[in-house]
């Protein structure tokens, strides 16, 4: 009988154990897509506390804690800290076979050597060793990411951010690379009229300029694009309920941002071409820029409009949505082919149904150009975890090649949350291992060993050029 989460966890035999302990386990991280604090890297602080730590901004946890009958006043209300743990200790139970109960005490045995279970019974003594080396300079955020050897930060910031504090870590002795991503979403979200128009007031104050019309709108946008190539971005990111590429003339687009900027009434066929132009607009810089675009697709947000309304966005109220439209993603991959404008394109789906739908679409728009040009991107969000890891697996496996998959990452706003990667790795090893002692590939722990390093690293560092 294997014990809980051992060495050996997730690999079942002795070519599993092989392959991750001899080639996976010790390699660098390239955490590409995040949502971490750049400022807090720049700081570069102590948490107070674990619940600081881990618990706050984590929507995961908060909607287990929901499923298991807890107020909300433990989540994100007024409860002190070490009540808030106390809930969530006395929650964990529970949570067998969701990934929150592996990644739970994963993160507890990587940073702070706790092996023993989280439960009403150890929560008090686990808070207090924890919080104990959380307040110490060697549990500093920096030093967090250094205990996981990431080597790369990608994260998340929108056209308007002033990237201060990338400029702070980069002027700093700090090592490893913390780049911003950019993320437009914003500068085509038309359905709240107000919303947009105070969205491009910002644009113009950050760039000093004016934006009129659609084309000095643009121009404004274009000159932030630049900005963040000079900050040494390197992907832009983009999170939609679904791709859009309706026809359009440019005179039609004019037209509808000067209905914008007045405030009128759009209609929903406009609002469409409106987000087309921006996206295909954007995209054609990033090939300019030999950028790496990123498409997050599907996801219904924000169902619970009561607590929409009290919490705001990304406070766990989002599920999956039905399968993408992937003959609009076809038109928008076609249209930028067609000009020769087609950047290195990964696409996410939240819904683990359209992984082949994607990895044929990919296939499609492969041209021989670089290796895995277009991706079917790592299982995301509710599919990070054992099924939806390895469902993703059998898709790019038999849809495309598995050995150019560009690897992990942890969509997180944790600095806790790196583990998920040796998660990944360890299911990865274990599934390679297992083919190879059943014959399906061939007994190569070498040449097999090389292909898994590239999954977790290398292929990662080529296709961004880090």
């Amino acid at each position: 009988m294997k014990k809980f989460l051992d060495d050996n966890f997730l690999l079942e035999n002795k070519t599993a154990e092989n392959l991750y302990h001899g080639y996976a386990k010790d390699m660098p991280i390239i955490d590409y897509h995040n949502h971490l604090s750049p400022q807090l890297i720049a700081d570069d602080p102590c948490f107070e506390n674990l619940t600081q730590a881990w618990l706050n901004g984590d929507h995961y946890k908060w909607r287990g804690m929901r499923w298991n009958g807890i107020d909300e006043r433990y989540c994100t209300g007024d409860a002190g800290d070490w009540e808030k743990f106390e809930q969530w200790a006395a929650a964990v139970p529970y949570m067998i076979r969701n990934p929150l109960f592996h990644w739970t005490h994963l993160e507890l045995q990587r940073y702070f050597g706790v092996a023993e279970l989280l439960n009403p019974s150890s929560a008090r003594k686990i808070y207090d060793e924890c919080t104990e080396k959380l307040r110490t300079r060697e549990y500093s955020v920096r030093n967090l990411l250094r205990m996981m050897k990431v080597q790369v930060v990608c994260t998340t910031d929108d056209p308007t951010d002033d990237l201060v504090y990338h400029q702070r870590i980069a002027s700093s002795d700090f090592e490893i690379s913390v780049f911003p991503s950019f993320r437009p979403d914003k500068a085509m979200a038309v359905d709240n009229v107000e919303s947009f128009n105070q969205y491009v007031y910002k644009l113009e104050a950050i760039t000093g300029r004016s934006a009129e019309s659609y084309d000095s709108y643009l121009e404004l946008l274009k000159s932030r694009h630049d900005y963040f190539a000079d900050m040494g971005c390197r992907a832009t990111d983009h999170g939609l309920n679904e791709m859009y590429a309706e026809d359009y003339t440019d005179s039609e687009i004019r037209e509808i941002y000067i209905k914008l900027r007045k405030g009128e009434k759009t209609f929903d066929i406009e609002k469409r071409k409106f987000r087309s132009a921006v996206l295909y607009t954007v995209a054609v810089w990033n090939h300019e820029k030999k950028w790496v675009q990123q498409y997050h697709l599907g996801p219904l947000r924000n169902n619970n409009s009561r607590m929409m309304k009290n919490l705001g966005p990304d406070t766990g109220w989002d599920s999956m949505g039905s399968s993408v439209n992937i003959w609009e993603i076809g038109k928008f991959l076609d249209r930028l082919d067609s000009n020769n404008s087609l950047a290195k394109t990964v696409m996410y789906s939240i819904n683990p149904y359209d992984n082949e739908m994607l990895s044929t679409m990919a296939g499609n728009f492969n041209d021989g150009s670089f290796p895995g040009k277009i991706q079917c991107g790592a299982p995301w969000w509710f599919n990070d975890q054992k099924t939806g890891i390895m469902q993703h697996f059998d898709a790019i496996s038999n849809m495309g090649l598995l050995s150019r998959f560009i690897g992990m990452l942890t969509d997180s706003r944790s600095f806790l949350s790196f583990p998920r990667h040796e998660y990944f790795r360890r299911l990865l090893c274990n599934l390679l291992g297992r083919e190879m002692e059943t014959g399906e590939l061939p007994h190569d722990e070498k040449w097999i060993g090389q292909i898994i390093q590239d999954i977790c690293y290398h292929n990662t560092k080529r296709y961004f050029g880090f």
